[in-house]
C-alpha cells in the first residue's frame, strides 16, 4: 500500500472517530427529589438511592457510592447496604473520601471542617467560626481537602472562595459574586469555580493563583443553552469541563442538566433527560465502568 493511501485511510478513520457522539456514564445527585443516581452511557437510570437534599457525590474505587444526605453523609454499596454513616445537627453539603480511608465533611451551620474515620470517630476538626455561632445553611457549599493538606471552601453566602491551611488559617481568598457553589483546584494551580444565580449571572470561572480570571463561561455564551444555576464541576484530562446546571427556582425543563464544553466553548455533550431527573446538583463521570482516580479530579 502506498504511503499516501495509508495517510488517507488514517485520516478517514480519525474523521469517523471524531464523528462518534460523546457518551458518558455517571453518578449524580438530584437535590429536589432527594435521590442519587447511576446513569448509563445510554442515559438510563440503572441505580438510585434516597438521599434528602443530596448535593455532593462520589463513586469510590470499590464501586460504593458516597454522598451527603442533608444533615449527614452515607457510603452505600451497590446492593444498598450502608457501610459508613455520619449524622449531624448541621446542614452538610460537602463530602470527600480521603486517600487514608477517612472521610472529609464540611458542616455549614457549625462552620466545621471534619475528618471522620471509618468507624465514625472525628479524628480532626477545624472550626472556621466560634463554636457558639450558627453560620447558617448558606455559609458553605462544596469544599475539598487538597493533596497539600489545605482546604478549599466555597463560601456560598459570603460570595468568596477561601483556601485554609491544615490548621484553619485562611491563606487565600477569591471574591466570586453570585454565590460560589463548587470549587476545584486544577493541576497547574488554577482554581475552577461554579457560581449560582444570586446576582442573575450564573457562570463557571477559572482563576490563576493570583486571582486573575483566565477562562470563564457566562450565562449566554453557549448558543441555545442558558446557564441557570451552576453547581457541580469536573475538569477532564482532555481539558474539557463537565458542569451541572441546577434547574430549581422554576427552571425545570428550560436547560440541560449537565453540559460538557471544550476550552473554546464548544458543546460536545449534554444530558437533558427530564423523565426522572429534576435538579441535578453534582456529577462524576464513570465512563465505561472506569472510576476516575482521585488525582484525576482532585488537586
Amino acid at each position: 500500500m502506498r504511503l499516501s493511501n495509508l495517510f488517507f485511510l488514517l485520516s478517514l478513520l480519525q474523521s469517523a472517530l471524531m464523528a462518534q457522539p460523546v457518551k458518558h456514564s455517571f453518578v449524580c445527585t438530584d437535590y429536589t427529589q432527594g435521590k442519587v443516581f447511576i446513569i448509563s452511557e445510554e442515559g438510563k437510570d440503572i441505580w438510585e438511592y434516597p438521599a434528602i437534599h443530596c448535593n455532593d457525590i462520589w463513586m469510590l474505587p470499590n464501586g460504593n457510592v458516597l454522598f451527603n444526605t442533608g444533615n449527614g453523609v452515607k457510603e452505600v454499596t451497590r446492593d444498598k447496604q450502608i457501610v459508613f454513616q455520619y449524622e449531624s445537627k448541621s446542614d452538610i453539603y460537602a463530602c470527600q473520601r480521603l486517600s487514608n480511608g477517612n472521610t472529609f465533611i464540611g458542616e455549614s451551620n457549625s462552620g466545621k471542617l471534619l475528618e471522620v474515620a471509618p468507624d465514625g470517630r472525628v479524628v480532626k476538626q477545624i472550626s472556621l467560626i466560634p463554636d457558639s455561632m450558627d453560620a447558617g445553611s448558606a455559609f458553605m457549599r462544596n469544599a475539598r481537602k487538597l493533596v497539600n493538606g489545605n482546604y478549599l471552601v466555597a463560601h456560598y453566602g459570603l460570595d468568596v472562595v477561601r483556601e485554609y491551611d491544615s490548621k484553619g488559617k485562611m491563606i487565600m481568598e477569591i471574591p466570586v459574586k453570585g454565590g460560589p457553589h463548587s470549587v476545584v483546584r486544577l493541576p497547574g494551580g488554577n482554581t475552577l469555580v461554579a457560581c449560582s444565580d444570586h446576582n442573575g449571572d450564573p457562570k463557571v470561572v477559572e482563576f490563576d493563583p493570583k486571582g486573575k480570571i483566565v477562562w470563564q463561561l457566562l450565562k449566554n455564551d453557549l448558543p441555545g443553552i442558558e446557564l441557570k444555576f451552576m453547581t457541580g464541576l469536573q475538569r477532564l484530562q482532555n481539558g474539557n469541563t463537565v458542569m451541572t446546571n441546577w434547574l430549581g427556582h422554576n427552571n425545570f425543563g428550560k436547560a440541560p442538566h449537565a453540559i460538557e464544553v471544550t476550552r473554546d466553548k464548544k458543546v460536545v455533550w449534554i444530558y437533558n433527560n427530564n423523565s426522572f431527573i429534576q435538579t441535578m446538583s453534582s456529577i462524576q463521570l464513570i465512563d465505561s465502568g472506569k472510576v476516575f482516580k482521585l488525582d484525576e479530579i482532585l488537586h
